[in-house]
């Protein structure tokens, strides 16, 4: 499988196949918030629009980046959402990185949304959905964020089959400016185990998958059965 690793800006047209990567914390939180039983989650555009659709339906859980808003029920922290009911709800995001970058390929024919937690699932969607290659788009810092990085290399990696060890990946993650940045309080709307949480590797049994419904980009969990005889992580 032939694969690109790009970052926003450099994003000139729509890719085919197109995985974004958001590890700290967008798509950690997106799998998260699959697990803890949202049925799908609106990627928006602004937190204007956000809100909007919040006013819209007002059982709906709307959250951001940085500091808890007016407006907003929670954060873009993993940690925090675990305190959140999310049954059987829609969540609207809106972050500053991943968010976008789903939305700068909402056009490609398949977009999935990953992180560590959903890397083994989403390795492989690719492996059946990706044969003539796939555009990884690093959010982080204009595509050079370690920690998203090294994400999108591993699921390239397990995509091809190749057996890889996570550990060097996962070490990069640990050791990446938003990682500090989440550990030292240059970021706000933080809770003391986003770090942690975001390097949990496969914790999630799906993909997910973003497509347009309508005027909106809707993310939801594609479940992918490991092969015959294959534990489920």
């Amino acid at each position: 499988m032939e694969a690109r690793f790009l970052g926003i800006p450099e994003l000139v047209e729509a890719p085919h196949v197109a995985v974004v990567v958001d590890v700290m914390r967008a798509f950690t939180v997106a799998a998260l918030a699959f697990a803890q039983g949202a049925e799908k989650i609106v990627l928006a555009e602004s937190p204007e629009e956000a809100l909007a659709l919040k006013a819209r339906s007002p059982d709906w859980v709307a959250l951001k980046d940085g500091p808890p808003v007016p407006g907003f029920d929670t954060v873009n922290s993993p940690g925090m959402l675990r305190s959140v009911d999310l049954r059987g709800r829609t969540v609207v995001q809106k972050t500053t990185a991943g968010t976008v970058g789903a939305l700068a390929v909402k056009e490609a024919s398949l977009v999935l949304c990953a992180s560590f937690l959903v890397a083994e699932a989403t390795a492989r969607l690719l492996r059946t959905r990706a044969r003539d290659g796939v555009t990884f788009v690093v959010t982080g810092e204009d595509g050079r964020a370690d920690e998203d990085l090294a994400c999108a290399e591993y699921i390239a990696l397990r995509a091809d089959g190749a057996e890889t060890d996570p550990a060097e990946f996962l070490r990069r993650a640990a050791e990446s400016r938003a990682a500090y940045e989440l550990a030292h309080g240059v970021r706000q709307g933080v809770h003391p185990d986003d770090i942690a949480l975001c390097l949990e590797l496969d914790r999630c049994p799906f993909a997910m998958v973003a497509a347009l419904e309508g005027s909106l980009m809707v993310l939801r969990p594609h479940p992918v059965p490991p092969p015959a005889g294959e534990a489920s992580p």
